[in-house]
């Protein structure tokens, strides 16, 4: 059990360094991170339905067995985060001094809720983390190499968020990495509740995915349709095909 315990937090570090891989954007002059925003936000988009609809949802109803609870619970993950970005809209327009609307209106609510959605879905990896070491350390290895996959594409969509919605590079680049830690707290829940996780992890499973289908939808989509002229919407369509493929494609390594 120790073993497994220490494989696992040590794949969960390895998977929350992944959050970094937005370092590669440092590099880049902000005119070109900026020209290629558009595309990197459809990406995005793409993977969040793709992750919703192609892996979370239909693993929550398979493993849950309790259809009209799933439903709520994507219902609610969609409802919840409704509320938290008509909060977060609220909290930006009202109480505050004139300089301090000024300064907190650069960052857009969506970037919040890309932290708050991204670290329920780091807190889900890490319990299947958590869960596969506790079949075998083999089965550890293997799926965090498919979550590795399947987070340097999210990450740099992330990123890409984060910095479109007014963090600058060097701030979404901590940020992201400090919401990938709760990874850890998702593997130590796992081990703790050894005996009951199963049935907790595909409800948690659904919440995230309702989440995903709200930023996507609510925030996401109307950005992508502010994008003009031909040539741009199709690469724009291509990017989402991009994401909703490689989302499609690690079902392979499932």
């Amino acid at each position: 059990m120790t073993i497994q315990i220490i494989s696992a937090l040590l794949a969960v570090g390895v998977v929350s360094l992944v959050s970094l891989v937005g370092i590669v954007a440092l590099a880049w002059k902000e005119s070109v991170l900026r020209k290629i925003l558009f595309l990197l936000v459809s990406v995005a988009a793409g993977a969040l339905f793709g992750d919703a609809f192609i892996h979370l949802i239909p693993e929550a109803f398979e493993e849950a067995g309790n259809p009209l609870l799933v439903s709520s619970l994507i219902l609610g993950g969609i409802l919840t985060f409704f509320a938290l970005e008509k909060f977060l809209r609220w909290h930006h327009s009202h109480g505050e001094n004139e300089l301090e609307a000024e300064t907190h209106a650069r960052v857009h609510p969506v970037g919040h809720l890309v932290l708050v959605s991204d670290g329920l879905h780091n807190f889900v990896d890490g319990v299947a983390i958590g869960a596969a070491f506790l079949i075998s350390v083999e089965v550890g290895i293997a799926t965090t190499i498919a979550i590795m996959l399947h987070e340097i594409p999210q990450e740099i969509g992330d990123f890409a968020l984060l910095v479109h919605a007014g963090f600058s590079r060097t701030k979404a680049l901590l940020v992201n990495f400090v919401s990938a830690l709760l990874a850890f707290a998702g593997a130590g829940l796992a081990f703790w509740l050894a005996d009951t996780f199963e049935s907790a992890s595909p409800l948690i499973a659904a919440f995230a995915a309702g989440s995903f289908v709200y930023i996507a939808g609510s925030d996401l989509v109307p950005e992508l349709h502010k994008t003009t002229g031909a040539k741009r919407t199709l690469l724009q369509f291509v990017a989402i095909l991009v994401g909703l493929g490689i989302m499609a494609l690690l079902l392979v390594l499932e």
